[in-house]
């Protein structure tokens, strides 16, 4: 089940709390991840338990995760469908599931951990 969170969820740090400060998590992402007031997270749930997010902030991916690449196939395809992303420097860790979701993915910038994308 995806659900749509801020901050201000009263279940957001119940859900996340584990998240913010993963080493794991940042070790594979080569990201790290805030709880920033600006963001609307897209959630997928399974037994009330995050396994996969991505969060959004004006139109622009900020942090990407997930357990199972069709956990976020499926995150990635609501986004695209309820808002236009444009230019996001996201992980390349997960450039393969982009693509299958439908976002392109920029050929002009080459960044070591990090690609572009947009819908």
């Amino acid at each position: 089940m995806i659900v749509k969170v801020t901050n201000k969820d009263e279940k957001f740090y119940q859900y996340m709390g584990k998240v913010f400060g993963s080493r794991l998590i940042e070790k594979q992402t080569s990201d790290r991840i805030y709880d920033d007031d600006n963001k609307l997270w897209y959630l997928y749930l399974e037994e009330n338990k995050v396994m996969a997010f991505v969060s959004i902030s004006k139109n622009v991916i900020k942090n990407i995760y997930t357990t199972k690449e069709k956990y976020l196939e499926e995150i990635l395809e609501k986004v695209k469908k309820e808002n236009t992303i444009t230019y996001s420097i996201v992980t390349k860790y997960y450039l393969d599931t982009y693509k299958k979701a439908g976002y392109k993915v920029s050929k002009t910038q080459d960044y070591k951990n990090f690609t572009i994308i947009y819908s």
